[in-house]
């Protein structure tokens, strides 16, 4: 039986996206003005604009190659509505131009916040509290809850990475990009055979290997999301900034959660944590380490880790104490 669908689907909604001419989005981004590029997306540059009726929206311009990939986003994106989902406005065919339009996500990427140079110490961003972290994992999850168990058919992303997770106005987390992601197989079937896609660091390392593809894929991206959100490292780091030889997050930081040592990695810009909120932070880190097994038999579904992301945000909102057992951790797999 499955679980009560987390987060809320949009009752009522566009029945389809709107449909732009080239001229609206060239007016919209003052003819595509490089000091309105945000950032590059799969299969496309990101720009932000502003429609003529005063929307704010970002825009991606796919590039001639990338047809199949803007087709593919188009697909999923226009009978997907979620509240963790980045919404598509519209598109526009025209001239050999394919481009889509989204919903503005006013406060950035969760990369940005996590990496960006200009977050040197607690006060830097909203997102330097714990209680705050978890809260946006939670919505990332229940995004992808949403496309692996309710989407019909359900939908692997293969790209779910920090710079995926976009966070509105009012620090709501969506995910968005969806040009590499697939319809997933049927029911009755474990895997798609496919070649492997992603970023690096994130990607899969089952999928990678054997060329096979589940929704577990994008568990073990969201694992390597959840060690970021605790450690503000990136899925590929130097220890030593100057030098030194790249090291997997994964690597790094999955052996200090297994011996207890987690206190020892925690993102030293956010204020150490108190009892209740260490216990939270122990049980998002156990989850993580789950979603980076290497097996994706292994890994928990994204039921089970909306679950335990709902009672981290809840032990980070309450005043109890105590230590977590293994007992309170969910990591059924499929």
């Amino acid at each position: 039986m499955r679980r009560q669908r987390s987060g809320t689907s949009s009752a009522k909604h566009p029945d389809k996206p709107e449909e732009f001419t080239l001229a609206d989005l060239s007016a919209a981004t003052n003819n595509f003005s490089p000091e309105n590029k945000i950032g590059a997306g799969s299969f496309g540059i990101v720009y932000r604009g502003k429609l003529a009726d005063g929307r704010e929206v970002a825009i991606k311009r796919g590039e001639t190659e990338s047809e199949t990939g803007n087709k593919s986003e188009l697909a999923s994106l226009s009978r997907l509505h979620h509240k963790h989902l980045v919404r598509l406005v519209g598109f526009c065919e025209e001239k050999d131009e394919k481009l889509l339009v989204y919903e503005y996500m006013k406060n950035g990427a969760l990369y940005d916040h996590l990496h960006g140079k200009n977050n040197v110490d607690k006060n830097s961003s909203v997102l330097n509290s714990w209680r705050m972290r978890i809260k946006i994992a939670l919505d990332a999850s229940r995004g992808i809850e949403y496309l692996h168990n309710y989407a019909v058919p359900s939908i692997i992303h293969r790209d779910i990475k920090s710079s995926n997770i976009l966070i509105d106005a009012t620090w709501t987390a969506r995910v968005s990009d969806f040009g590499l992601s697939l319809m997933s197989p049927e029911p009755d079937t474990d895997f798609r055979p496919t070649k492997a896609a992603g970023t690096v660091g994130y990607i899969d390392p089952e999928s990678y290997g054997l060329n096979v593809l589940t929704t577990k894929s994008d568990v073990y991206g969201l694992g390597v999301v959840l060690l970021e959100l605790l450690t503000r490292k990136r899925a590929i780091f130097k220890i030593d900034e100057t030098s030194g030889t790249p090291v997997s997050l994964v690597d790094f930081a999955v052996p200090a959660i297994k011996v207890g040592e987690l206190a020892k990695i925690l993102d030293p810009r956010v204020a150490p944590p108190e009892l209740n909120e260490m216990e939270a932070l122990e049980l998002v880190a156990y989850t993580a380490m789950h979603c980076v097994n290497l097996e994706g038999k292994d890994r928990p579904t994204m039921a089970d880790i909306v679950a335990n992301l709902e009672r981290a945000l809840s032990l980070c909102e309450s005043s109890s104490h105590g230590s977590i057992s293994s007992g309170t951790i969910s990591v059924v797999s499929d």
